[in-house]
């Protein structure tokens, strides 16, 4: 769907490059997760790939057609949900979509049955600008998802949503992906990208640092080890235990043994630890 191979661009009057020589790919039906803090080159490079900037060096193409060379005809093909909010402020959330579906040659999907998706059917007939910025961030998700797109280009979907509603957009990029759609996500939230991505890409200063499944990521980066605490007479002990041979450690048979385990998990790493042991930077 997307193959991206030594790109790069420069800002005018900018002393560095924004996107430093990267290359990846995007499989059909894949979450392709790009992730980096505020700066890293993340929008940049989804601009590019929307066609809102020209002037880059190296080659991009989506769906084996250079950018370059690609006509009007490639936006009837991908669906962009920005982060900022870019609506019609004095149409009402129906009003908006109706009027993006009639700049679409094919079939579209009913303006109403989207807002309701996102929770917004009571609101259809309310100005936009009565919105609140999370409204408004649901509103540009589905727009996105008008036309039925083979590619989405979401930049950070669930920003400003209370977590009812970033679980129910959540549930609505899985269900995009169980339907054949590539997804190109950018985020500097990691939960995020830890829950839906099929690989990931970590984008510091223009550069990717690394390429992969966030599972494989963790296991590479996390400890072999298996973290107990007990209760044992009002008192709450930790235990840490190596996972090697850990079936015929004897203490460890004891404690499961002895009914006072309160928790137990392995010490894997979370994605933003990944991160910034890969990187050596914060995400924010």
């Amino acid at each position: 769907m997307i193959d991206v191979q030594n790109l790069v661009f420069q800002y005018p009057n900018s002393s560095g490059c924004a996107v430093n020589d990267i290359s990846f790919s995007v499989e059909p039906g894949e979450i392709f997760g790009f992730l980096g803090p505020s700066g890293a080159g993340k929008s940049t490079t989804q601009k590019i790939l929307t066609g809102l900037l020209k002037s880059y060096q190296g080659e991009a193409s989506v769906f084996g057609t250079p950018l370059n060379v690609a006509t009007d005809r490639y936006y009837e093909d991908i669906g962009v949900s920005f982060e900022l909010p870019n609506h019609y402020q004095k149409l009402t959330g129906a009003e908006n979509l109706q009027f993006f579906a009639s700049l679409y040659s094919g079939a579209t999907r009913k303006p109403r049955e989207l807002l309701d998706l996102v929770g917004l059917a009571d609101d259809a007939d309310m100005r936009v600008s009565q919105y609140s910025k999370g409204m408004q961030m649901r509103l540009g998700f589905v727009r996105a998802l008008l036309h039925q797109p083979k590619l989405l280009f979401l930049d950070e979907p669930t920003s400003g949503l209370d977590p009812v509603n970033a679980r129910n957009i959540r549930d609505l990029i899985r269900a995009e992906k169980s339907a054949g759609r590539a997804i190109f996500l950018t985020t500097h939230d990691m939960s995020v990208a830890d829950e839906l991505c099929d690989r990931v890409a970590f984008i510091v200063d223009g550069k990717l640092a690394v390429i992969d499944t966030p599972r494989d990521l963790k296991l590479q980066h996390g400890q072999r080890r298996v973290s107990v605490e007990t209760l044992k007479n009002g008192t709450l002990e930790k235990h840490t235990f190596e996972l090697a041979d850990l079936g015929h450690n004897a203490q460890f048979q004891a404690l499961l043994n002895s009914g006072t385990i309160e928790t137990m998990h392995t010490q894997e790493a979370t994605l933003e630890d990944v991160f910034i042991a890969v990187t050596g930077r914060a995400l924010r």
